[in-house]
């Protein structure tokens, strides 16, 4: 961040300049994990417009650039990875609007720049029960302190469907004992906070309870991070919290060992929305489950594809 130098009675201060680039105040209100993201698709815009993020005067920015933008995207993207880059570049120049680098008319004539129609097959899949159980397996089979905690990690990605980020942020006053009415005393509630700065409760019953319960005991009750990063050996940092690659790597490595290709944490949280709607769970239960404002988006995770079509119809009859 620069400074501007401010004189003042006794001498001269450097006072911090608030950052004026539109894309980075843009970015700056996004989550993580939206940020990341984001951050990628204006990287390449700007690449695509001559510059970086920072030399991009998008204050500049016109409806027929910004048109012209989308239309060449549009052929090399799919089209939800193209309305995505549409939404950067929309928040982008709201942000310039709102800092006073372009007039209100530029500005909603941008916005009437059209998205991008049309769908493809959807990305990701979701692993088969078997497939879960082999990982598990593969972690039980550890028995160093490493081992039991990536057999919590696991449950928790699959039995509760959280975000890899979200687990990484998990601390040890976020676990209570489930006391809600109607919630069977063997659960245990896990106080998540998601996308948008949204705070979810989710819960975990029999194994995957059981599971966070025997890492719990190992890990002591102190405060931080629910849980802490693997040392040489299958030992744990104390009091180190795991961040949200090292997440990923449990999962992968676990997976890797198992023999099951193809596992990312989304795929879990992918497998977490299926196996849901499988158990006959409605979409608006695992919507809220999952952290997800619109049950749209829920649905993309739905990998049951033509088994639960024929399912469906099999249950009508004809009167």
């Amino acid at each position: 961040m620069s400074h501007e130098l401010v004189t003042v009675e006794g001498g001269t201060v450097a006072i911090p300049m608030f950052d004026t680039n539109a894309a980075r105040v843009y970015l700056a209100q996004l989550a993580p994990t939206g940020r990341r993201a984001q951050r990628s698709a204006l990287a390449r815009i700007a690449a695509m417009l001559g510059g970086t993020i920072d030399a991009t005067p998008w204050s500049q920015l016109r409806y027929e650039h910004v048109q012209a933008i989308l239309t060449h995207f549009a052929l090399e993207l799919a089209p939800a990875t193209a309305n995505r880059y549409r939404a950067a570049i929309r928040g982008v120049v709201r942000e310039a609007y709102r800092l006073g680098q372009m007039d209100a008319d530029t500005y909603q004539r941008i916005l009437q720049a059209k998205g991008v129609r049309g769908s493809r097959e959807l990305a990701g899949r979701a692993l088969s029960r078997l497939e879960v159980a082999r990982i598990l397996d593969a972690a039980r089979s550890d028995h160093t302190d490493s081992g039991t905690r990536d057999v919590a990690i696991l449950a928790v990605g699959y039995n509760a469907g959280l975000r890899r980020q979200e687990m990484a942020g998990l601390r040890y006053t976020d676990v209570t004992g489930c006391d809600v009415t109607g919630c069977d005393v063997t659960a245990l509630a896990l106080r998540v906070l998601g996308k948008g700065n949204k705070e979810r409760t989710v819960y975990l019953e029999n194994g995957a309870a059981d599971a966070l319960r025997t890492w719990m005991a190992l890990r002591g009750d102190a405060d931080g991070a629910l849980f802490w990063r693997g040392r040489k050996g299958g030992r744990i940092s104390r009091g180190d919290g795991m961040t949200a690659q090292s997440i990923r790597n449990v999962i992968k490595r676990r997976a890797a060992q198992a023999g099951v290709e193809d596992v990312t944490p989304h795929n879990f949280r992918r497998t977490f929305v299926t196996h849901m709607l499988d158990a006959g769970v409605d979409l608006a239960t695992v919507a809220a489950m999952a952290g997800h404002s619109d049950p749209k988006t829920t649905a993309r995770y739905d990998r049951r594809g033509e088994r639960a079509k024929r399912s469906a119809a099999a249950r009508l009859t004809l009167p």
